[in-house]
């Protein structure tokens, strides 16, 4: 296996595969944080059948698509499929024929694109899990997600034959500074440590944001080529990532676009206020699914149990893009080597390193000598009356 970091994923994902019952995998997390690639790596040629769903396709391309991907892994040439529970037929009968012995690894990648309105794909699903599926003490069943609403509304709130059925909930995390480090040195970029931050601090730990980065060039000469570039790499990421997380993402790139303003956070009556959302259940399930999707964290206040969080934007790209790409992406393609010494940025550097430190806590209390001791985090404001100034700690370990 080609992989770096992910013990933790790798190690229980040898646990699933020692299970002697039927197991149903969903993996889920940020997108581009590199599911498919670990899940790809980790099984390599042991797949029984894998299929991956198609952005924005009715149900008919789907089907379609599932139709020619059974078919090349059968050799076998099969009737055209009407709906989707025909197609887990299909799929049914096809390892029904295999060796019952041996493992049999079905991976289904972007299951939130195959259920489209009115598919028939979940309840088609529901039966294949639930009426064969679960039997099968040699199957393993992995699902990925990125659209963590999805998984959230369909399978953990599921009041039919989904519910609690999954065996293993697996969440990827971006990389940390040391594995981002590690990443690097394995595609021969060996950059000081301080430039490696603050190319944390622009894509976060993204896999596929860091396969862009040339080993021939600085690294502001990287971030001008993929980011201010005129139709460079990631000249329209934003919006695609919202597009396709998110059915209503207008509403949801309001809510990211009003945390980015305010790097302290809002409260969830705050951002009811600024983005003129209603304060009500609707509002909390957006707020949820940010959280989820790894764009926004809650943060306690510290001494407050029942005081209400504050939400705080969190995804380095989307900082980075709501500060500098909106207004300079496409007009000066060197922009960031042209401000390398604007107080601009160095302000912008200052307040996400912090969020660099929110990140990696674990790692700042095992410095600390305190690994081993339980702690609450939070964070502290206090504002100031009359002549005094207020005062504000981000980050609070108490012990």
């Amino acid at each position: 296996m080609d992989i770096i970091g992910r013990e933790a994923e790798i190690k229980r994902l040898n646990r699933v595969m020692e299970e002697k019952d039927a197991q149903l995998v969903v993996v889920y997390g940020r997108r581009r944080a590199g599911k498919t690639y670990l899940i790809n790596e980790y099984v390599g040629n042991s797949f029984t059948f894998k299929f991956t769903g198609a952005f924005n396709s009715t149900k008919r391309e789907q089907l379609n698509n599932f139709q020619m991907e059974i078919e090349r892994t059968s050799n076998i040439k099969k009737s055209m499929l009407k709906n989707w529970s025909e197609a887990f037929f299909v799929l049914r009968d096809y390892l029904e024929k295999l060796d019952d012995k041996e493992k049999q690894i079905v991976f289904f990648d972007e299951m939130p694109w195959m259920d489209t309105r009115s598919s028939g794909f979940l309840k088609a699903f529901e039966w294949f899990w639930n009426s064969w599926g679960s039997s099968r003490k040699n199957l393993v069943f992995i699902v990925c997600v990125s659209a963590t609403s999805w998984l959230v509304e369909k399978f953990d709130r599921n009041k039919g034959g989904l519910f609690n059925r999954r065996t293993c909930r697996l969440y990827l995390q971006p990389f940390n500074l040391h594995d981002t480090e590690a990443f690097l040195a394995s595609r021969n970029i060996n950059w000081s440590r301080y430039d490696i931050t603050q190319c944390y601090m622009i894509m976060g730990g993204i896999p596929y944001y860091l396969k862009l980065l040339d080993r021939e060039s600085s690294l502001n000469e990287n971030i001008d080529a993929i980011f201010f570039k005129k139709r460079g790499e990631l000249w329209d990421e934003f919006y695609q990532l919202f597009m396709t997380l998110f059915s209503n993402n207008e509403a949801y790139i309001r809510i990211v676009e009003a945390l980015s303003k305010k790097r302290s956070g809002l409260t969830w009556t705050d951002i009811s206020q600024v983005v003129k959302m209603p304060a009500n259940g609707v509002l909390t399930r957006m707020l949820n699914d940010l959280i989820g999707s790894g764009f926004v964290r809650a943060n306690d206040e510290f001494g407050y149990k029942n005081k209400e969080k504050t939400y705080q934007l969190s995804d380095y790209f989307t900082m980075f893009y709501f500060r500098f790409m909106k207004e300079y992406a496409g007009k000066d393609e060197h922009f960031w080597s042209n401000t390398n010494d604007n107080l601009s940025r160095r302000v912008w550097s200052g307040l996400t390193y912090e969020q660099v430190c929110k990140d990696h806590v674990s790692q700042i209390k095992q410095k600390l000598g305190i690994s081993g001791v339980m702690t609450e985090i939070s964070s502290w404001s206090q504002k100031g009356q009359g002549d005094e100034k207020g005062a504000q700690i981000d980050l609070l370990i108490d012990r």
